[in-house]
């Protein structure tokens, strides 16, 4: 058996060696792990920024740098909610969101359809329910109202009616008819349909109190 001694290795001379690592550094891993000039760009911004917040780095001036900072970031939002107001969610997203109790996608008029097919077929409870449900859709629609997530027919009707204060009772006979039937068992009527029906097409017909609200009926 051979023995590989220590004087048998071939030790390479100082160029060899770093000819030999500028060839292993040249290798495209190690390459793909230098940072570029972004990076080194990044870096400086950050420890500048979290700089701020350190006593020891600026002394006095990090406390006014921050308030400075916090001043021109809250200013730039209040002027963000002066200029475009409130974001709002697409029509599309608020449609699918739930409704009095069920997730619907379907649009004010495909509710006002389906409520009418009810109401031919002499079904009145799933007439009021659909027809309360396409009221409520369509003021989502012309964004009239935005109501929170699990509101009450009593509460659209109350956001409603802010923007319709002519229609105050008239809404609220509506949610009332829709709770009766939803959640009271309570039968309605071809009368307390109609009714129902009439406050939804003149609510359409109406423009809301607030000019930023569009008009055209849903």
């Amino acid at each position: 058996m051979n023995l590989l001694f220590a004087s048998d290795v071939l030790v390479p001379d100082g160029d060899e060696a770093r000819e030999r690592a500028q060839d292993e550094l040249s290798r495209a891993e190690y390459q793909a792990a230098t940072p570029t000039w972004f990076d080194r760009l990044a870096a400086d911004v950050a420890e500048w920024f979290f700089g701020l917040f350190r006593g020891d780095g600026a002394g006095a001036v990090a406390p006014v740098a921050v308030t400075i900072i916090v001043i021109i970031i809250v200013a730039a939002l209040l002027v963000a909610l002066a200029i475009w107001g409130r974001p709002r969610a697409s029509r599309s997203v608020r449609r699918r969101a739930e409704l009095l109790g069920e997730q619907d996608d379907r649009t004010a008029a495909q509710l006002r359809a389906e409520a009418e097919r009810r109401a031919k077929a002499h079904d009145w409870d799933g007439a009021v329910v659909l027809r309360f449900r396409a009221l409520a859709r369509s003021l989502i629609e012309r964004d009239v109202i935005e109501p929170a997530p699990g509101a009450t027919a009593q509460a659209i009707a109350r956001e409603a009616s802010v923007a319709f204060p002519g229609f105050g009772d008239r809404l609220h006979s509506a949610a009332t008819a829709f709770d009766a039937v939803r959640y009271l068992d309570r039968p309605s009527d071809a009368t307390a349909y109609r009714v129902l029906a009439e406050t939804d097409d003149d609510v359409r017909a109406n423009a809301p109190t607030d000019a930023a609200a569009p008009a055209v009926p849903a």
